[in-house]
């Protein structure tokens, strides 16, 4: 996993091989690898051909489906990666890893939005020109002063930006960072 792992996060962190965890009989699993970074538990598992699809019998191929399905009754996400490609096409599976985290962890941004100030993005997002806070507050039916104080605190999030001139904002526009979906 060195060749892959590595060079796609150049770091270790978060990262455990062999990782053990309960199975739904009292036993004991390992997992290849475990990414346990809150909220998210990853498993990723790297199986060969051989072991893991030539040489096994149906039993052992119904056992690989439960504990699979257990994983995810469990909260694990999984990515598995065939042996060969972690060998052969390193890069591939850096990008899986690249897009998995992206998606899982680039939403931290939305978390930290509160449903009123998603609502104010999308709106100013869809105006023709700068949305003053009256507008945001007859729309959402809340207060004017509310309404500048959500607004103010996305432009320091950079999500919204003053559309007005001089010192006291008026307006607003969006802002350089975009809102991820």
């Amino acid at each position: 996993m060195e060749q892959v792992w590595w060079p796609a996060m150049g770091q270790m962190e978060h990262l455990y091989g062999e990782y053990e965890v309960n199975d739904f009989k009292d036993g004991v699993r390992f997992l290849d690898f475990a990414y346990l970074r809150h909220p998210h538990k990853i498993a990723i598992e790297i199986d060969g051909y051989g072991p893991h699809c030539r040489d096994i019998d149906r039993r052992a191929f119904a056992d690989r489906l439960v504990r699979q399905n257990h994983l995810i009754l469990d909260d694990w996400i999984l990515l598995r990666f065939s042996f060969d490609d972690v060998k052969e096409h390193p890069r591939q599976c850096q990008q899986m890893i690249q897009q998995m985290l992206g998606k899982l962890y680039s939403q931290e941004a939305v978390r930290e939005l509160t449903l009123h100030q998603r609502e104010i993005i999308r709106i100013v997002s869809h105006q023709l020109k700068p949305v003053p806070p009256v507008e945001i507050s007859n729309i959402l039916g809340i207060s004017t002063q509310f309404a500048r104080k959500l607004m103010q605190d996305l432009v320091v999030k950079q999500y919204l930006a003053s559309a007005s001139q001089g010192e006291r904002v008026r307006y607003y526009r969006i802002g350089k960072r975009k809102l991820e979906r």
